[in-house]
């Protein structure tokens, strides 16, 4: 296994990051332990949850996949082995089944963090990321910024000094962001500075080669303020794997379940689709594999958090830490991309 540094912060955590949001939904609470086991023992220091998960999120599963991981640490004994990150849910109608009130307020980030404290048996969060936005912004495959008519979120100087109290408590060690935009995550640095609060050390953003916005402002902000980033949805809900190409809808997958999950489909997606898996078969490659190797290199990455529903996928997974993309491989990825420019942000 490869691990990175994250600056400002004493965390070094693996290349790839153990990701957990179907343990309670698409896998069982022993197909989750087993996951960690195994991830464990290739070398996953990192593991990425969230309170709200599993998804789609629903009353009946909220909070679920937190409980797994907490049952996993009390039986194996094993909870200072891992780095161990969660997130608060921000507000949005899609989980209000969270908390009462999911607003970045002193009420309800204290709520928060001690509902993941003890569901996941632990004393403390080694890295909480805020989900999404205390604000209107475009989120899940929305494109373009409007101005809110009012906005009542949260301002940016109190959630900061929230989470301040709860890195002196030791209940947080460090801060993250997730779903940010550019603008969104300056502000919360130059408020860190001017207030002398926790600076964020990682933004959690969707990255994979049908959406590379990041690469636009944020992977400046990420070189210039040593942010790193967190790498979600890294084969765009299993479409980079190609187990959906030509109109195939396998059994039990994500999108064959749940047609919410339509943020990464598309004739112009399903096209760039196609020449990527024509590289990958070029160079002899698993798709998979190349797609997240295509991650895996990219500098301001710190971890590229995988998921998956089979042991099968999670080896696999795991292994594209050993390829190297050779150059040949990444300048017809990039020409790809050239043509498609981020089918599905």
């Amino acid at each position: 296994m490869i691990y990175r540094d994250i600056p400002n912060s004493d965390l070094s955590v693996s290349l790839i990051g153990l990701g957990t949001m179907t343990w309670g939904e698409q896998n069982t609470e022993a197909e989750g332990h087993e996951q960690m086991d195994y991830a464990l023992e290739q070398g996953v220091n990192f593991f990425d949850t969230a309170e709200m998960y599993p998804v789609p999120p629903v009353a009946e599963t909220c909070h679920e996949t937190e409980r797994i991981i907490g049952t996993w640490f009390a039986k194996s004994g094993k909870r200072d082995e891992v780095t161990l990150a969660t997130k608060a849910a921000g507000p949005g109608p899609h989980v209000t089944h969270v908390r009462d009130d999911n607003h970045f307020d002193e009420k309800n980030l204290k709520e928060a963090i001690d509902g993941s404290l003890r569901r996941l048996q632990t004393d403390r969060i080694d890295l909480y990321q805020l989900h999404w936005p205390d604000r209107t912004v475009p989120l899940f495959g929305a494109r373009d910024y409007s101005p809110p008519k009012q906005n009542e979120g949260v301002p940016i100087e109190e959630t900061l000094a929230v989470l301040g109290e709860l890195v002196q408590s030791g209940k947080i060690r460090y801060i993250g962001l997730s779903n940010e935009t550019p603008w969104g995550t300056m502000k919360f640095l130059k408020l860190a500075d001017e207030l002398g609060l926790p600076r964020v050390v990682t933004i959690q953003n969707s990255y994979n080669l049908l959406n590379r916005t990041f690469d636009g402002g944020l992977s400046e902000v990420c070189h210039e303020e040593g942010v790193r980033l967190l790498a979600y949805s890294p084969l765009a809900f299993g479409r980079l794997s190609g187990k959906y190409r030509g109109g195939k809808m396998p059994e039990g997958a994500r999108i064959t379940k749940w047609e919410r999950f339509a943020r990464y489909n598309g004739p112009t997606a399903d096209e760039a689709i196609e020449q990527y898996a024509a590289i990958a078969d070029e160079a002899g490659l698993d798709m998979a594999q190349m797609c997240l190797a295509w991650i895996n290199q990219r500098s301001h990455v710190a971890s590229n958090l995988i998921g998956a529903t089979t042991m099968e996928q999670l080896k696999s997974n795991i292994a594209s830490v050993d390829i190297e993309l050779e150059g040949p491989v990444r300048k017809a990825i990039d020409t790809v991309h050239h043509r498609f420019p981020n089918p599905c942000p």
